[in-house]
């Protein structure tokens, strides 16, 4: 008898291997996927100026590295710590205005070269919430501790969210395959029922999106594996938020043999091999 529903995903034709760039932008979770790539050994640049947890956010990151318009001053809101780059992580905020914006751009500027780069071979994008902040009408990526009347909470619609990244898939070299997946950590504050609203939506856009593209987009269930396969909260990190290092394992692994070449598993598996004896320290 089987006591779980096992995800199977077949070889993907958009397959990745060591030595292809490939971008990573979205939620925490991709920051999860993204180490372990590293260390396996992909040529992989994730979430470098911190993670973006709704469509609208990500998708404007992209656009303007596409345009290499780079952040001015003028960017900058004042607030709590002085001046402030609502786009990002908190950490682009500071008394002076002239470094927080260099501090963005020195960032910013990962993201512009590996999109400039001809050889970039995969897009990952990693939705985590169809919920966005928005200040003055602008989606922002980070509150950055602001006061909350700062902003208007509203959950996207699917249109906007496929209209949205319909150009940043039309914009991309045509080498570029792009895989979103949907991230599985439950946002609670959102409720229970306000968190499968918001995976909901994402997953309905996405159902829109990638199939408009055929050739050059797919779609990766890391949300269905954590929901549906593993199923238990003693997958769940003690927060029962986030999936755990054993989950997360699990996810990568699929992935892994959905996108990558036999040769690029052995090779990444000696790449691990490798990276976990140089953490290694005898005892004395």
């Amino acid at each position: 008898m089987k006591f779980r529903t096992e995800i199977e995903t077949v070889k993907s034709n958009r397959l990745i291997d060591l030595r292809q760039p490939i971008l990573m932008l979205g939620s925490c979770f991709t920051d999860n996927i993204g180490e372990r790539l590293g260390r396996d050994g992909f040529d992989v640049v994730h979430n470098p100026l911190g993670p973006l947890y709704n469509p609208i956010s990500i998708a404007n990151c992209i656009m303007r590295a596409f345009d290499g318009k780079a952040y001015t001053e003028n960017d900058l809101v004042q607030g709590p710590n002085g001046y402030h780059c609502l786009d990002y992580a908190s950490r682009y905020s500071g008394q002076d205005a002239t470094a927080v914006a260099a501090k963005v751009n020195a960032d910013f500027s990962t993201v512009c070269e590996r999109l400039a780069d001809p050889k970039l071979q995969t897009v990952i994008i990693t939705f985590g919430s169809a919920f966005v902040y928005e200040r003055q009408g602008k989606a922002v990526g980070n509150c950055h501790k602001f006061p909350a009347s700062d902003f208007r909470r509203r959950r996207l619609g699917i249109k906007e969210i496929v209209d949205a990244w319909a150009p940043v898939i039309g914009r991309l070299p045509d080498q570029t395959n792009i895989i979103f997946t949907v991230s599985p950590i439950r946002h609670l504050a959102d409720g229970l029922h306000g968190n499968e609203v918001s995976k909901a939506t994402l997953l309905l856009a996405l159902e829109e999106l990638y199939p408009a593209y055929p050739m050059r987009a797919g779609y990766f269930p890391s949300y269905e594996i954590m929901i549906d396969d593993l199923r238990d909260y003693r997958f769940y990190a003690a927060d029962m938020k986030h999936p755990s290092e054993v989950a997360v394992d699990y996810i990568y692994e699929i992935f892994c043999n959905t996108y990558a070449t036999q040769e690029t598993l052995r090779e990444a598996a000696e790449n691990r091999r490798r990276y976990r004896a140089s953490l290694h320290r005898p005892i004395l």
